[in-house]
């Protein structure tokens, strides 16, 4: 039993009391100033690179002496502290208390003894404040002998260099801290003011040149995606440069690197000539399987596999001994990834919408059968693989050279690439060609024209050359027609379908209630003749937009919707038909005109016709328009600007014998590179208020957005004999144009916005017309 008087037991359980939360106190202070020594030492002194442990110390920033002299105060720092808890942890020993429980004096003899430790307790903290300030004097030292030794050993192997072709170099690298900047008369003369020659640190503070990046981008930004740092990036300004010269391309090669050791692009493969295919067996493996829109697809690439062999055979004897290299092409078909939603699988066997899937199953069976090399993608995952994305969130660039020449996909496809490629898009969008149902003028192309003149649309702003965009039809000659392909008959076929064509029956293509309203007027009028058709989906009611009169059959089956159309005697078509089909087979007229519209539906019922199919619309035709544009389309080269001082070269126009419009002078040298050959230009100066599209239609010809560059002159104008009081260039998709009133001509300054689409009744547009084989509008009859 312990016999103290109150005021000792008071005080020896005041001691037991407060004594364990101060070891806890001064064990907290010691792991944490391990904690600091290791985070503070090695993230200064470390290069951390991708697969260290969070403990490793590498020492190669330092020389080898340093490095271990550096450790080697950290570890007797370490032990120090380790000795002072050890003596806390044996003062505080609870047996040693009760092995003095029995003397009287314990409480007078103890209290010095809890006054020393009190006293060591602050000895323990003092020390712990001398080892931060000892750290920091071992990295103030360490630094300076690693600045010393680089500015003795290999001086300028860390700064931007300053070269004219790199002019970005210098604003992606931070300079060193502000507090190693000398102060001159004109202000800090450190390195961020070496390096940067349109903005300087001044006060702190970056002033950059006009568009010019702050030079803190790389520093700020290398530790928000996993990707810098699985290229090397370390947080040093030697791998800033080696990420941004040899990963990027906004620095120069550095001399003092072992270019050996230098990621170079693998040599290019040897050209292989690209065979015709026949057998399609392997394109089905291609396309893979588990989705109802892959069923669908592969279903129908079997089908046409007889029409694809025999169209190969006739596209092969016309192009003759023509070499064609096999191009190595990805298809990345975005709608059907997860990651998009892929809204079209589960609605394929209800009927639709279907027309996506037909040309995409058209445009694999045509690459394929033209013998280049395919890779097929409807998985994000996938499309990581096969580009060669670097782990992280996107910002990297690849890790490899694009190893594809070419890239078809889908605007869901091409935000996915944008999301994933970091630079890399950039420099390879030219590759890509956008599968677009509907088209894009340059209007809603252009980005920031789009913005700032209501244009800009969800699908639009992309900065392609509009002609990359490749659609279902030939809705405007600014994007290229890609087209799919419509089944061939043979004689038989087309007797039965003849035979069977009912003479009252017409079929209204809309698959969406909303097509319908307000079309009552019209559709009444139709029923007097005929029995009315539709193709209307719905999922439990009917809608009210679809009169009671027609016989709605909701969403169909391909095969389904292709025989209620065999037997229709009309059914709606699209603008295509009006313009390069006619009649018989396409009547033209306004719905609104009672009249007008009622003649000829019985005119209609009047004639007989034998079933027709465009060429285009063929497989031989989908395949010889393919076979073009792999050829000749290219939009990674562009022509490079004239020297300063070269001689402009000689007007290669002539003003037509009928002067009324500018042929292409038969003296004159062709265009190098021009695709279609630029022999083939008509030149036209449209009425005020009409399209270059309807302009050159009107004369028999297609408006050719690629001859704009040509007629974007002075001279041009002056040709036609046109009075141009002054010239101005501007961003305007109607240039060039005649400006009235006014007596001014306009010049097109971007050239992204050259359009054959769009008109106004303030300007005479300058129009490029070309002309086009029978059947195939897509081409010139040079063309291939």
């Amino acid at each position: 039993m312990i016999t103290v008087n109150p005021d000792g037991k008071i005080m020896v359980r005041r001691c037991l009391v407060t004594l364990r939360p101060f070891r806890l106190f001064v064990l907290g202070i010691g792991l944490f100033s391990l904690c600091f020594l290791m985070t503070s030492l090695g993230g200064q002194l470390s290069a951390r690179r991708p697969g260290d442990s969070p403990f490793t110390i590498r020492t190669e920033v330092m020389g080898g002496p340093e490095s271990r002299g550096v450790l080697r105060k950290m570890s007797d720092l370490l032990e120090l502290m380790a000795k002072r808890m050890d003596t806390l942890a044996r003062l505080e020993n609870s047996s040693e208390l009760h092995r003095a429980a029995g003397n009287g004096h314990f409480a007078v003899d103890r209290s010095p003894a809890g006054a020393g430790l009190m006293e060591r307790i602050q000895a323990i903290a003092q020390n712990v404040s001398d080892i931060a300030v000892k750290v920091d004097q071992i990295l103030r030292h360490s630094l300076l002998l690693h600045s010393k030794a680089v500015s003795e050993g290999r001086r300028d192997q860390c700064e931007a260099p300053s070269d004219p072709k790199f002019p970005d170099c210098s604003g992606k690298v931070e300079g060193r801290p502000p507090d190693t900047l000398s102060w001159g008369p004109q202000g800090p003369q450190g390195h961020a003011c070496r390096v940067a020659q349109r903005g300087c640190l001044w006060g702190w503070r970056w002033l950059p040149g006009p568009g010019w990046p702050s030079p803190q981008w790389m520093r700020a930004r290398w530790t928000s995606d996993p990707c810098y740092a699985f290229f090397g990036v370390d947080g040093t300004e030697c791998s800033f440069l080696i990420y941004l010269s040899e990963v990027e391309w906004f620095c120069p090669p550095l001399p003092w690197r072992n270019q050996t050791a230098t990621q170079r692009a693998p040599k290019p493969l040897p050209k292989v000539q690209a065979v015709f295919r026949s057998n399609l067996s392997h394109l089905l493996e291609l396309m893979g399987s588990g989705k109802e829109s892959l069923i669908f697809m592969k279903k129908r690439t079997k089908r046409l596999t007889a029409q694809w062999a025999l169209a190969a055979q006739r596209l092969a004897q016309k192009l003759g001994g023509v070499r064609r290299d096999q191009k190595q092409i990805l298809v990345h078909i975005g709608f059907l990834t997860e990651e998009s939603g892929d809204v079209f699988s589960p609605r394929v066997l209800k009927g639709g919408p279907l027309g996506e899937m037909v040309q995409w199953a058209d445009i694999l069976a045509a690459l394929y059968v033209l013998g280049h090399g395919l890779r097929i993608t409807v998985s994000l995952k996938e499309l990581q693989s096969n580009l060669g994305v670097p782990p992280g969130r996107g910002s990297c660039p690849l890790t490899v050279p694009l190893p594809f020449d070419l890239v078809y996909t889908d605007y869901h496809g091409l935000q996915q690439m944008k999301q994933h490629m970091g630079l890399s898009f950039k420099k390879y969008r030219c590759r890509i060609r956008v599968i677009d149902t509907f088209g894009t003028e340059p209007a809603y192309n252009h980005e920031e024209y789009a913005t700032l003149h209501g244009y800009r649309t969800n699908w639009g702003y992309w900065n392609l050359n509009p002609k990359q965009f490749m659609t279902m039809f030939p809705h405007t000659p600014d994007n290229s027609f890609m087209g799919f392909v419509s089944e061939e008959l043979n004689e038989t076929e087309k007797q039965l379908i003849k035979g069977g064509k009912a003479s009252n029956m017409a079929v209204v293509y809309g698959k969406e209630a909303s097509i319908w309203k307000g079309k009552e007027k019209f559709l009444s009028i139709l029923n007097k003749y005929m029995e009315i058709h539709g193709t209307v989906y719905y999922e439990s009611q009917r809608p009210p937009e679809v009169p009671a009169f027609v016989k709605n059959h909701g969403l169909l089956p391909q095969p389904e919707f292709q025989q209620l159309l065999r037997k229709a005697k009309v059914f709606s078509q699209h603008p295509y038909a009006e313009n390069f089909i006619g009649k018989p087979h396409v009547w033209t007229v306004d719905y609104n005109n009672s009249e007008e519209f009622e003649a000829a539906i019985k005119a209609i019922m009047r004639t007989q016709v034998d079933p027709y199919l465009p060429y285009e619309y063929t497989c031989e035709g989908m395949l010889e328009r393919i076979h073009a544009y792999i050829q000749h389309q290219d939009f990674c080269t562009a022509p490079g600007p004239a020297p300063p001082g070269a001689r402009a070269p000689q007007s290669p126009f002539i003003l037509a014998p009928n002067a009324t419009h500018l042929e292409w002078a038969r003296n004159a040298s062709l265009a190098a590179g021009a695709w279609p050959p630029a022999h083939s230009l008509r030149a036209w100066l449209a009425a005020a208020g009409r399209a270059c599209t309807d302009a050159c239609l009107d004369h028999g010809l297609i408006c050719e957005p690629s001859f704009f560059p040509f007629l974007n002159s002075q001279d041009a104008f002056r040709k036609l004999q046109v009075p141009c009081d002054s010239t101005e260039s501007g961003m305007n998709h109607l240039y060039p144009a005649f400006g009235q009133p006014g007596q001014e001509c306009f010049l097109q300054k971007e050239p992204l916005l050259f359009s054959c689409a769009g008109s106004s009744t303030k300007y005479r547009r300058l129009c490029p017309c070309r002309d086009f084989r029978k059947g195939q509008v897509a081409l010139c009859r040079a063309c291939l």
